[in-house]
């Protein structure tokens, strides 16, 4: 019986098979578009959906007037979430993954700020950079954050790198009912900048008592993908995260992406006695 496939998935299933088994190295580079044309009778629209396939699955990055190269896909870390979370913007401890041993790093450091070692001085270096607009709720933030849509919040965008790679975006919106003319209105400014939603939330007297997450997962824009050095339309993890205070109010609400094959989540889940 025929292979039943689309030629173009034939195309990227061999490909990928060759990556898994090592027959292409991280870094080689993939067959030509004439060459894979020649060895399977195949048109330029046919190879060329083939490649985005593998660059979708972040198998392959595409260099500019270079070629096509194998990526590396091993996991540089994981993002340990609980409730014992560090308080600072991140609200995750990293644990970077070396040379098959494992090493925590507790809390973020900003930009010029030293940082603990850990074994062999592998411990990683965690910086940011975040940028804060008051801006009008969009439908969706609204119902989030249950106001009307249009009221003003204070979105902040962050940009997070581990010992210099790219690690994940966050956006967070915060309503200005709660923050205006507080010393916590622009999270990375003040008393309390670089902390957390909770203990920057404390310093007003508001105390949150929980958050939920959501975990899905959705392709990379042009704009992320430069950000998270991956292709355009490969797989992210998407975390929407809402924080609610003791009265069930929700306070912040924030959106984070991440490289699926770079970075796991990890969450620790306590059962009672």
């Amino acid at each position: 019986m025929g292979d039943a496939r689309p030629v173009y998935q034939r195309i990227a299933d061999d490909l990928r098979q060759q990556i898994d088994e090592g027959t292409l190295a991280v870094g080689a580079r993939i067959p030509s578009r004439a060459e894979l044309k020649r060895t399977y009778t195949a048109s330029d629209q046919t190879v060329d959906r083939a490649v985005r396939v593998l660059k979708a699955a972040g198998y392959a990055t595409g260099q500019f007037g270079r070629g096509v190269f194998v990526s590396d896909r091993e996991p540089l870390g994981v993002l340990l979430r609980s409730t014992g979370a560090v308080d600072s913007p991140l609200a995750a401890r990293i644990q970077i993954l070396s040379g098959g041993r494992e090493h925590a790093h507790g809390h973020g450091h900003g930009p010029g700020e030293g940082h603990q070692e850990g074994p062999a001085g592998e411990q990683p270096d965690l910086i940011w950079e975040a940028t804060s607009t008051a801006v009008a709720a969009p439908p969706e933030i609204a119902a989030r954050l249950g106001v009307g849509v249009g009221e003003p919040l204070m979105c902040t965008q962050y940009e997070y790198l581990a010992d210099r790679r790219p690690l994940q975006l966050a956006t967070s919106w915060e309503p200005l009912a709660l923050t205006k003319g507080t010393d916590v209105l622009h999270p990375e400014r003040g008393p309390y900048a670089r902390r957390g939603v909770r203990g920057r939330f404390a310093a007003i007297g508001i105390r949150i008592v929980r958050a939920i997450e959501t975990v899905a997962s959705r392709p990379a824009t042009g704009a992320e993908a430069d950000a998270l050095g991956c292709s355009p339309g490969q797989c992210l993890t998407a975390v929407q995260r809402t924080h609610y205070d003791e009265h069930d109010r929700a306070v912040e609400t924030s959106d984070t992406v991440l490289r699926g094959d770079r970075w796991r989540l990890e969450y620790a889940i306590g059962f009672g006695g």
